[in-house]
């Protein structure tokens, strides 16, 4: 679990207090939904086949880091399909009973959308086995020797699971799903694209210089680009300007400490420890958390995943270490020692 500290963090990829408008801001069809087109390609053939045979769409996991669009595709697929969906996440299922309440409920080829699927309760998960396999719902009565088995047949539904975590999935879980879609990160033109389309729903004046501005700093997630459109508009509307220019969104990122990478102060923080205190590390996990103030599992979901695929840190067995670029975007000078050390992760060794 994240603490609310992180939640609040504005380029945060897991949702916030900032992301009231989200469900405004979601795109309802795969033509309006920007990016992850190889997706968006195999779903269209899938979900074509499944209305020409008369089906429920096979059941779909939809995995990839935070923020990159898992439950606007659900939506999107629930649409596409004619369908309702309904909504829940793993940790809010805490017993057998309320998945079952949930399942007889649906009706023919709904959606049952899961977020965070990989937190779900064991018992609750095995429940689902036979929901998922055979559209039946298998409730045990009693116990002891009286015990019994009863079996209840459900409606052909979909169920899309969605986790930012495939690994944590067990596997008779994750080999029920027939249909596997990873969502990747997005380019700056992508998000670019958008931040414009949010800006005309949300009736904000934005110029493209400035939307591109707020893309590249945006950390691949759209949820972050949305968020950070909305507080580039207010310093832009305080500053009297009638639309968002590319001095307007400079000016806005730079109070708010983003810099051109998309890093805020607390990923700054843990390059500087690393470097400072450390010596480029290694340092261990439990180590880098105290001396940071920060939650260990928020160190490793949140902040580390950028930094990872900035090349900026790596995992070793022995801790983290900051690499070549983690040191040249903090201006540090790298020890030379540390530099024939670290030669083998920036590819510069034999």
């Amino acid at each position: 679990m994240f603490d609310e500290e992180t939640e609040d963090r504005l380029i945060s990829s897991t949702k916030g207090e900032y992301d009231a408008e989200e469900n405004i801001l979601r795109p309802k069809t795969m033509e309006e939904y920007v990016g992850q087109d190889k997706v968006k390609e195999n779903l269209a053939v899938y979900i074509a086949a499944a209305k020409a045979r008369g089906e429920a769409l096979d059941h779909v996991l939809l995995y990839g880091p935070p923020g990159l669009g898992k439950t606007t595709l659900a939506h999107i697929i629930a649409n596409t399909m004619g369908t309702q969906i309904k909504i829940t996440s793993g940790p809010a299922i805490e017993r057998s009973g309320d998945l079952a309440a949930i399942l007889t409920n649906l009706n023919e080829g709904d959606v049952l959308f899961i977020d965070e699927v990989h937190r779900l309760n064991r018992q609750v998960e095995e429940i689902l086995y036979s929901a998922m396999e055979d559209y039946a719902l298998d409730i045990i009565v009693g116990k002891g020797p009286s015990a019994r088995n009863i079996r209840f047949s459900l409606k052909r539904f979909t169920l899309i699971g969605a986790t930012t975590r495939a690994g944590m999935l067990s596997s008779p879980l994750r080999d029920r799903f027939g249909i596997l879609c990873r969502l990747e990160m997005y380019s700056p033109d992508e998000l670019r694209r958008i931040v414009e389309r949010s800006a005309r729903t949300l009736g904000i004046s934005v110029e493209r210089e400035g939307s591109y501005e707020i893309a590249r700093r945006s950390r691949g997630t759209p949820r972050i680009a949305n968020r950070l459109l909305k507080r580039v508009r207010d310093f832009s509307a305080v500053r009297g300007s009638s639309s968002v220019t590319l001095a307007d969104a400079r000016e806005a990122l730079r109070r708010m400490e983003i810099d051109e990478l998309g890093l805020d102060e607390t990923d700054r923080n843990l390059l500087r420890a690393l470097i400072e205190k450390f010596n480029g590390g290694p340092a261990g996990l439990d180590t880098l958390a105290a001396t940071t103030g920060e939650d260990v599992n928020t160190i490793e979901d949140v902040y580390e995943p950028y930094l990872l695929q900035l090349g900026f840190i790596a995992r070793t067995p022995r801790g983290r270490v900051c690499l070549k670029g983690g040191y040249e975007h903090m201006h540090a000078k790298m020890p030379e020692a540390v530099r024939r050390q670290l030669s083998v992760f920036d590819g510069e060794g034999e």
